[in-house]
């Protein structure tokens, strides 16, 4: 369950001091960060996006020597998180993980107390990696042609878990939903660990989770993958094809960044940036990435910047689409 995902961190996390290279460089009293480091996760605990916080953190910490701290704060599809980051001083003690659910929410909402794109300062990619679609075993299905044949059979009484609306697994779903045709009942959670227990248990057939939190069970044979979310096949499953070869043009993968509040003076910005690019071209975090079925995304301030203003345009494009809408 959730202790899988806990775990799976505390091996890629393990001797540190060891292991991820580079001694903390030495601060003066003046020097940033002088104090304990506030990372915001719009998620619960045991998730993709979970796990890349504390993954990254533990590195910043090593690197500027002081405690990068990861607070899970879930709810309203990573929008508690975010309103709290926007709103927090620009200081630099105060930093936001970002994921495409900040992207989708600009469309998805309507009455958002902040505004994402004009809020938020981008720091630096972190990682990227696809989810995957698996089932429970119970479910009869052990190919995305069969699943898509399954749920027509069976219009709504699939029920297909995410991580709160407007997560990527839930934008994952509705694109999947759309694309093939077919009637998913969406069950929405507070993280992806929370749900990943439900689908476990056989409380939810299927999920678009990330590889990154799954691979563990998928591994155990605990719940079985049918295609991932990227246009081309996932090192860590080689033996699972992309959904696209059974639902042509479907492609979504997940990423990850950080970010700021808009104003966190530039010298910080850039520092964060660069520690960051250090680690995502260290041999063993980019080995550790590759453990949990991800790959490192280097992009600095102005390439992240950019990335979200596309991804803002392309999930706005499938939701209104879709005609989702939530207040």
């Amino acid at each position: 369950m959730v202790e899988f995902s806990r775990r799976k961190f505390l091996h890629v996390t393990a001797g540190g001091g060891a292991t991820l290279a580079a001694a903390p460089h030495v601060a003066r009293a003046d020097a940033y960060p002088s104090r304990s480091v506030l990372l915001l996760v719009g998620y619960a605990a045991g998730g993709p996006t979970d796990i890349c916080a504390r993954l990254i953190g533990d590195w910043l910490s090593k690197r500027l020597g002081q405690q990068f701290a990861v607070e899970n704060r879930s709810g309203a599809g990573s929008n508690i998180a975010t309103e709290a980051a926007i709103h927090a001083d620009p200081d630099g003690y105060t930093l936001l993980l970002l994921t495409s659910s900040n992207c989708i929410n600009t469309t998805l909402y309507s009455k958002l107390p902040f505004n994402f794109m004009e809020g938020i300062a981008p720091i630096a990619g972190i990682m990227q990696a696809p989810s995957v679609l698996e089932v429970n075993p119970q479910v009869p299905v052990k190919t995305v042609a069969e699943f898509v044949a399954y749920a027509k059979a069976n219009p709504g009484k699939v029920n297909v878990g995410t991580a709160g609306n407007g997560s990527p697994p839930h934008m994952f779903a509705e694109l999947f939903k759309y694309m093939a045709g077919v009637d998913l009942t969406v069950v929405g959670y507070r993280g992806g660990g929370p749900a990943l227990v439900d689908l476990l248990s056989g409380q939810l057939q299927v999920m678009f989770e990330g590889i990154t939190s799954s691979i563990g069970y998928l591994r155990a044979g605990k719940l079985r993958p049918l295609g991932v979310t990227s246009a081309k096949r996932n090192a860590v499953l080689p033996d699972v094809p992309p959904i696209g070869d059974t639902v042509p043009g479907y492609d979504a993968t997940g990423w990850f960044g950080l970010g700021a509040p808009k104003g966190t003076p530039k010298p910080i910005i850039d520092l964060l940036s660069q520690e960051i690019a250090a680690g995502l071209d260290d041999p063993t975090m980019k080995a550790r990435m590759a453990d949990l079925g991800a790959e490192p995304m280097p992009m600095g301030p102005d390439q992240l910047g950019k990335l979200l203003a596309d991804e803002t345009e392309k999930w706005g494009k499938v939701i209104r689409a879709a005609n989702i809408k939530l207040d």
